[in-house]
């Protein structure tokens, strides 16, 4: 099982803080956190915080009432007030990433710049990745311009996504477009290509489908930082399933190759697929086959495609 990345995490932490108090085991729920929960879905301050105050008396060690609580009183203005609750809060389990974002979020709009900058500086370091958030704070404002605030700003969108960022996650940006592809030889309709980025630009997603039949597949492309190389993950809807890896070569072709794979007549295939640029509006896709371990190699297709314009 793949472990989840600190952003994924991030996003569970904040998860688990916004949602409802009585949705955990570890939090029974009551008149006053159904009462509180309601307040703060509302945006009801001035109802939100006593009630907190209530929970958090009660429950000293409730993490997650002394974040709402904090939430709160901010958006009654009680910045300092807030700032005790975030410190609770941050004691008593919440993510650091998540009160540090908050208590900077306080110092600055109590115009201690210097104290909010060293708490977003750790923020960013220890995982939040919210840019969007940082810049829309109406707190935040009086840091817009500092160097400080806009590496941090920088750091959030790094953590944010960071494959859009990596040198490495961008080697096959040639491919993405929407295609026309024909026989290299013979110019021969062959079918249409969309490739686009996704999952944060992490995945190159190709959407193929076959000229003149219902043949049409998909296949996923990553660059695997752990193995440093890339990989395609190719599925069809023909029950077709072909995993390639390799690099980009010093060239600029994307080189894959498969491991020796067992066929139905008792041979084992490894393929060998290259991208090979030809400017910014072409793209040669070849694939070779070998049954003898590589010592010699068959043609399988010879595709080029075309952008459309």
């Amino acid at each position: 099982m793949k472990r989840p990345t600190l952003l994924a995490l991030a996003a569970l932490s904040l998860a688990a803080l916004l949602a409802p108090l009585g949705s955990s085991r570890q939090q029974p729920s009551g008149p006053d956190k159904a009462s509180a929960n309601a307040a703060y879905e509302a945006k009801d301050w001035a109802k939100a915080v006593p009630l907190y105050e209530r929970i958090t008396t009660g429950e000293p060690d409730n993490a997650r009432a002394w974040y709402r609580l904090g939430i709160s009183r901010h958006g009654l203005g009680l910045r300092k007030e807030a700032i005790l609750a975030f410190q609770k809060a941050v004691e008593n389990g919440v993510a650091a990433y998540l009160g540090e974002y908050q208590l900077a979020v306080c110092y600055a709009g109590l115009g201690e710049k210097e104290k909010a900058l060293d708490l977003l500086e750790k923020a960013t370091q220890h995982g939040f990745a919210d840019p969007d958030q940082m810049r829309s704070s109406e707190d935040l404002a009086v840091l817009h311009g500092e160097a400080r605030f806009e590496k941090a700003l920088d750091a959030a969108a790094r953590s944010q996504k960071p494959c859009a960022y990596a040198p490495e996650s961008r080697q096959f940006d040639f491919w993405v477009g929407e295609w026309d592809v024909v026989t290299t030889q013979g110019g021969m309709p062959a079918g249409s290509s969309r490739i686009e980025r996704t999952l944060g630009d992490c995945v190159i997603l190709e959407n193929w489908k076959s000229n003149g039949t219902f043949y049409e597949g998909k296949s996923y492309n990553t660059y695997n930082t752990a193995l440093k190389r890339w990989e395609q993950f190719w599925v069809d809807n023909s029950q077709g399933m072909v995993h390639f890896y390799g690099s980009l070569l010093k060239n600029g072709v994307m080189d894959y190759y498969t491991d020796e794979v067992p066929q139905p007549g008792g041979t084992r295939l490894k393929r060998h697929l290259e991208f090979i640029p030809l400017g910014p509006d072409k793209v040669r896709q070849v694939s070779h086959g070998s049954t003898d371990h590589g010592k010699t190699w068959q043609p399988e297709y010879d595709f080029t495609y075309n952008r459309r314009k």
